[in-house]
């Protein structure tokens, strides 16, 4: 395993005015890629330097070769087709008709190239500390893409879908691990929607038992890390609640109803948790995670550009301490800062402050690892 990362971030970044018309030129085939590749290579460097500046823990590329946070995963796998999910997210503040179109599967998936290897092998010389790289979970994209009288054409149920998934994040990840990366990532923003009524009444009304998802998909993303030499690699769940374009997000309330479960049952060495907002509840779900994992508190908002009290999150971190040991504690930004293609509303200079402020208080903390 890595060193203790206690000032850690989600992964994605802000991209530049420029990257971002570069990338819809590129969609629209108006740019070359080796033109795309050149800039975003550039841009990659400027906020791998960044990062050293406010020396956090742990390096990304700021995903800014992807479109979107779920990276080209559905892109270098045949078998998916753009169509209407099975459960739709009730996103906040944004027209429902702007999230109804989803990669559903209609075919045995197949992969054709390697999804994560540009991102590694141009990172990875780059990096003077540990360094990651982030993967859509195969609970995220069944969730997404696994639609009854679609889907269980070619996959008889749901278990062998996520299996088929499950199969190729494992195959990419330990070539990952091969290639010397420090730290696999994979993001989930459908845990915490299991404890909302409004997605399990959906998921019912399918056919689909949400009791016996859950552990499905918990049984997925295990297998997605599975016989992994964890002394060479940190792996963690981000569990999101939705992030994009700084107002929208599709999960409220405590984590209390999945926290036995997911937090017992997953192998997984760090979890990633959203507690930015009220809206997350308080942190006695802590209580049930074991002693050898590491809970990353995500107190500082990448979604509005006011300032968070280095002082108040400090407390805030001792109070979760009362559930879960200090030692146990690392802290973080809630979500990456650019999710989407557009990303937050937040400015490169105010992203910046906020990682710099996750590296003061955890070393006000914990000191320097």
């Amino acid at each position: 395993m890595s060193p203790m990362i206690r000032a850690d971030h989600v992964g994605s970044l802000k991209r530049s005015q420029q990257l971002i018309e570069a990338h819809q030129a590129h969609d629209q085939g108006k740019l070359p890629d080796a033109e795309l590749r050149a800039l975003e290579d550039r841009e990659i460097e400027a906020c791998i330097r960044m990062q050293k500046e406010v020396d956090i823990d742990v390096l990304s590329d700021g995903e800014l070769r992807r479109g979107g946070w779920t990276g080209d995963f559905v892109y270098a796998v045949d078998g998916f087709e753009r169509g209407t999910p099975p459960v739709q997210l009730r996103w906040a503040n944004r027209d429902l008709a702007q999230t109804a179109q989803a990669q559903i599967i209609t075919k045995p998936l197949k992969q054709r190239r390697r999804f994560t290897r540009t991102e590694a092998d141009f990172l990875r010389p780059r990096a003077d500390r540990p360094w990651k790289v982030t993967l859509p979970a195969a609970s995220y994209l069944v969730s997404r893409g696994y639609k009854p009288g679609v889907t269980d054409k070619v996959y008889a149920n749901r278990s062998e879908a996520l299996a088929a998934v499950a199969a190729i994040l494992r195959g990419e990840i330990k070539a990952l691990v091969e290639e010397g990366v420090d730290y696999v990532q994979i993001d989930n923003p459908h845990y915490p929607d299991y404890l909302m009524e409004s997605v399990q009444s959906q998921w019912r009304a399918l056919g689909i038992d949400p009791t016996q998802a859950l552990a499905d998909d918990i049984a997925a993303d295990n297998a997605s890390v599975a016989d992994l030499h964890r002394d060479k690699i940190t792996v963690a769940m981000h569990f999101c609640r939705g992030n994009g374009g700084s107002a929208y997000w599709h999960s409220e309330g405590s984590y209390e109803p999945i926290a036995e479960q997911c937090f017992g049952a997953l192998d997984f060495d760090r979890f990633l948790l959203e507690y930015d907002t009220e809206r997350a509840g308080g942190f006695e779900p802590l209580r049930f995670v074991p002693r050898n994992k590491t809970v990353v508190l995500g107190l500082i908002s990448t979604k509005v550009s006011t300032m968070e009290s280095p002082d108040l999150v400090q407390r805030r971190i001792e109070e979760a301490a009362r559930y879960l040991p200090l030692e146990a504690l690392a802290l973080s930004p809630q979500c990456g800062f650019s999710s989407t293609l557009l990303g937050n509303d937040i400015s490169p200079d105010q992203e910046r402050t906020k990682l710099a402020l996750v590296v003061e208080v955890a070393r006000k903390v914990w000191g320097k690892a």
